[in-house]
């Protein structure tokens, strides 16, 4: 396989189209749907989770097997069935339109591989061995997550409240970036790590000069 370019996609509000209904494709309907994606499943059955997203209204569910056509005007297209055949046939519709598309277990069919994905909050860390192991990648991704706590999640937003009260409230960039650097070689992470949350507020007063909620 070529090497790969590495991207995060906005997929916000956009058509996203899931062919497979099994485990494999609710766990990358989960991520989709954690992204705001508009998610359509064509599968015959589905799992009872995916079937509880359709009831909910969630997703649209078409209930029976993929159609030419089904996945036009989608900006992704993820083939997750049990049938190469299947598969296949997205993914050349896809590549025919010039659209986005992911086989699942077949990389190099499509034009997209989804990496193994460390979340924490704003933070996302993403591990792609071009689809030379996935075991591996999820390990890495299992490492990473050890490394990259929950903290991680609130020491970002804070950061970025004061980031935002920053710009608003100085002016000269030179002395921005020198606070902004401050924070970044401060304690407040490893506050947070002992759940010291108003020390850690303090400590960011203190190298602002101002006040972070």
């Amino acid at each position: 396989m070529s090497r790969l370019y590495g991207a995060f996609i906005q997929i916000k509000e956009r058509r996203c189209v899931v062919v497979g209904g099994g485990p494999v494709a609710e766990r990358k309907i989960t991520g989709l749907l954690d992204c705001q994606g508009v998610v359509t499943v064509i599968a015959p059955s589905v799992t009872e989770v995916i079937a509880g997203w359709a009831g909910s209204g969630t997703i649209e569910w078409l209930q029976r097997e993929y159609r030419p056509g089904d996945a036009a005007g989608a900006f992704l297209t993820i083939a997750a069935t049990d049938s190469k055949e299947v598969n296949a046939r997205v993914a050349a519709e896809a590549e025919q339109s010039g659209r986005l598309v992911n086989v699942v277990n077949d990389p190099g069919r499509g034009n997209v591989t989804l990496p193994a994905v460390v979340r924490r909050g704003r933070l996302q860390i993403a591990v792609s061995t071009s689809g030379a192991s996935p075991l591996i990648a999820k390990r890495i991704r299992q490492e990473l997550e050890r490394h990259f706590g929950e903290e991680y999640e609130e020491y970002l937003d804070l950061l970025a409240e004061a980031r935002r009260q920053l710009l608003l409230r100085e002016k000269e960039e030179e002395q921005r970036t020198a606070i902004f650097r401050k924070l970044a070689d401060s304690g407040l992470l490893a506050l947070l790590r002992q759940g010291r949350r108003a020390e850690a507020e303090r400590l960011i007063a203190d190298i602002t000069g101002g006040r972070v909620k």
